[in-house]
């Protein structure tokens, strides 16, 4: 049986930061499953960059099914996982069953994929500190303030904690993460 990794997302999730991950771990072997507060269809979102606008705008992006709910899920079960970006952390972060999971990977050490927004979760758990982490840039002094030394790049890694800051940096963010997870949890 493949290692199984786990994505954790919602509701206003940016569509390709977690439709990306999903396919793309998929097709090295590995299974995958997304959890959100409930078992429900999400509603996910498209983030773009126009000219004019002083940050990215918002559509309507795809909908997905969430396979578990947060309380269903068995940490242990899963050798890695994956934290999407979009507007979804911002309310997640607040969700304790999610935290318990974010903090079982993190005492774990288990390999992390976060991007966008997503270090909104992990610096809740108190997992970035002492990290170097990239996020969207806006989140400059939320990664410092949650202890973490932020890097304006692609990708960073640090240990198992893999970063990167949106959906434009895709390749280098799975590559980086791929390399650790071939590591961590090799597909037979």
């Amino acid at each position: 049986m493949p290692p199984k990794i786990l994505v954790v997302t919602g509701d206003a999730a940016e569509s390709l930061e977690v439709l990306y991950p999903y396919q793309r771990l998929r097709e090295e072997g590995y299974e995958v499953d997304i959890a959100a507060p409930a078992r429900k269809t999400l509603r996910f979102v498209v983030h773009d960059f126009e000219p004019g606008f002083d940050t990215y705008t918002e559509k309507p992006g795809y909908t997905w099914p969430a396979d578990l709910a947060f309380s269903e899920v068995d940490p242990g079960a899963y050798a890695a996982l994956v934290i999407p970006g979009g507007r979804a952390p911002e309310y997640l972060r607040n969700d304790p069953e999610l935290r318990k999971i974010l903090k079982a990977f993190f005492d774990a050490d288990r390999p992390v994929a976060q991007i966008c927004h997503g270090p909104l979760l992990t610096a809740a758990v108190e997992g970035l500190s002492g990290r170097r982490v990239t996020a969207y840039p806006a989140l400059e002094m939320d990664m410092q303030t949650a202890g973490a030394h932020f890097e304006d790049a692609e990708a960073v890694v640090d240990g198992t904690l893999v970063s990167s800051r949106a959906w434009p940096d895709h390749p280098a963010w799975m590559r980086e993460f791929l390399k650790v997870l071939r590591v961590a949890a090799p597909v037979d």
